[in-house]
C-alpha cells in the first residue's frame, strides 16, 4: 500500500484509498477539467471536496502541495519512478495524466504540440477571460456602476468564442475527430459561461453554430456526465 505521510494534506484530508490518485478538487470549470479526465481515462482516484466557499485552498495543508491555492491538485501514488507524486494546475495535470494513460493526447509529435497549444489557450485566454466576465456580470462585480471593465471582457470572450467557433466549424472536436484533453480544457469554460455565469447574451452565443453543438456533444459523455459531478457537493 502506498505510503502518502509524506504530504501534510492527508492529514487534513486522509486517503481511504491511498493507491488511487488523490484528486482535491471543487465541481469549477478548472476543476472539473481533471476529474473528467480520471473518468474518461478510467484511472482509480479518490475525491476531496475543498470548499472555496471556506477558504480551504488557503490553509497551510492544501497550500503544502497547492502553493498557489487554486483548484485542482493530485497526488499520484504511482508516479514517475513509481514514487508517489504531487502536482498542482488543471493543465499541467491533463497533460500528465495522458501521458501517463497514453489516452486522450495524439501520439504524432505534431498533433501532440498542437493540441497542447489549444489546452493554453483555454488557460491563459478563454479560461481567465470567461472568468473575469463571470465576476462582473455574476457575482460582486455586477455591483459596478462602471460597467466598462464587464464590456472589456465580454468583447474579448466574444472574439475567444469566434476562435472555437472557427476552430470547430470544420471539425467534430477541437482537434478533428479525435475527443483529446484539450476539449476537455475548454468544455467546462463554455457550460459555466452560458449556463452558471448567465452570460450567454452578453457574448451573443445564440449567433455561434459550432460551439453549441460541441458542447452539447461533449455533455452527452457518460464520464463528463460523472466528472461534472465530482467531488459531489455537500447535499
Amino acid at each position: 500500500m502506498a505510503d502518502l505521510s509524506a504530504f501534510p494534506i492527508t492529514k487534513r484530508w486522509p486517503a481511504s484509498h491511498p493507491d488511487r490518485i488523490q484528486l482535491y478538487s471543487l465541481p469549477t470549470p478548472n476543476g472539473v477539467k481533471v476529474s473528467i479526465a480520471l473518468e474518461e481515462m478510467d484511472l482509480p482516484y479518490e475525491p476531496h471536496l475543498i470548499d472555496i466557499g471556506k477558504n480551504e485552498t488557503w490553509v497551510p495543508e492544501y497550500l503544502s502541495l497547492n502553493p498557489n491555492g487554486k483548484i485542482p491538485a493530485i497526488i499520484d501514488p504511482n508516479g514517475p519512478g513509481g514514487k508517489p507524486f504531487g502536482l498542482w494546475e488543471s493543465g499541467a495535470i491533463l497533460l500528465y495524466l495522458a501521458e501517463k494513460t497514453g489516452k486522450l493526447l495524439p501520439q504524432s509529435p505534431a498533433l501532440r504540440y498542437e493540441t497542447i497549444q489549444w489546452v493554453f489557450f483555454q488557460m491563459a485566454a478563454l479560461g481567465p477571460m470567461f472568468g473575469q466576465l463571470g465576476f462582473f456580470h455574476k457575482f460582486a462585480g455586477r455591483e459596478y456602476e462602471d460597467k466598462r471593465p464587464r464590456d472589456r471582457y465580454a468583447n474579448e470572450s466574444k472574439r475567444l468564442l469566434g476562435v472555437l467557433e472557427g476552430r470547430l466549424a470544420t471539425r467534430t472536436w477541437i482537434m478533428g475527430d479525435e475527443y483529446t484533453i484539450a476539449d476537455i480544457s475548454m468544455l467546462g469554460w463554455v457550460r459555466n459561461l452560458v449556463g452558471f455565469y448567465g452570460a450567454g447574451e452578453l457574448v451573443d452565443y445564440a449567433s455561434l453554430t459550432h460551439v453549441p453543438i460541441w458542447l452539447e456533444r461533449a455533455l452527452t459523455r457518460p464520464a463528463v456526465q460523472r466528472g461534472l459531478d465530482s467531488p459531489k457537493r455537500p447535499a
